[in-house]
């Protein structure tokens, strides 16, 4: 690789754990800059996820304190979304090439869907909170994300904001931590097994520990409602984008 490409793949990283931690949709930056550099799709899918992991080091770095506290609950789901990546990343590596891209994008969309009616279902459903159903949707997300990714953070926010109580502020904090977790797990396994490029993943990662890092300070000036909309309508061009 190129010193030009690989400043490039640093700049595309930036701004891949950028809109990761704002949005929840980093591989729709990050895996076509990887084609682009010349990586097949399928050393760019498992190179990206080793990549992702900066993502969630650097904004639970720049935001870990507002984990604190959460005791078990957190354990539980970080357990689940470690077992999650490890089950994505093995259905990658033996299942055959495409055997499950003609869900994704129908699961995307619901997802932000999901997101932009969340204050009627939350209306509907007051206080109440659905720890078993969320402990399961944890651990199959994130064999998504270890699978392939794109829009997982979308699913996981779609998942704490309707059948949990949390805000839009540490929904998006815990998609990050749990999406980091399942990221890592599944990146341990393709070091091992997986043709990852490394030179590819350093220069994205470099840049997605920055673009990570300066995501919470974001999110905290954009309004929640105004972030809500906007991650559901941008989700919706994405499940788009992956099915057309």
């Amino acid at each position: 690789m190129s010193p030009v490409g690989f400043l490039l793949l640093v700049v595309a990283g930036f701004f891949t754990g950028l809109v990761g931690f704002v949005t929840g949709m980093a591989s729709i930056v990050s895996y076509p800059a990887l084609l682009a550099a010349g990586l097949s799709p399928v050393t760019a899918n498992v190179t990206n996820t080793v990549a992702m992991v900066a993502v969630g080091v650097g904004s639970t770095a720049n935001s870990g304190r507002e984990l604190v506290g959460r005791g078990t609950t957190l354990v539980r789901w970080a357990i689940y979304a470690a077992l999650g990546g490890l089950t994505g990343a093995l259905v990658l590596l033996v299942a055959p090439e495409g055997s499950f891209e003609s869900v994704v994008p129908f699961l995307v969309a619901f997802a932000s869907i999901a997101l932009l009616v969340q204050p009627v279902v939350r209306r509907h459903i007051g206080e109440a909170v659905f720890p078993r159903l969320v402990a399961i949707a944890v651990f199959v997300i994130a064999i998504y994300g270890g699978y392939f990714g794109a829009g997982a953070g979308v699913i996981y926010l779609s998942l704490m904001l309707i059948f949990t109580t949390e805000t839009m502020w540490s929904a998006t904090i815990l998609k990050s931590f749990l999406l980091g977790i399942a990221n890592l797990v599944a990146a341990l396994g393709f070091a091992i097994f997986g043709p990852v490029h490394w030179v590819a993943a350093a220069a994205l990662s470099l840049g997605a520990l920055a673009g990570g890092w300066c995501g919470p300070p974001v999110v905290k000036v954009i309004p929640p409602e105004v972030l809500r909309i906007a991650v559901g309508l941008c989700g919706l061009g994405l499940a788009g984008y992956l099915l057309f």
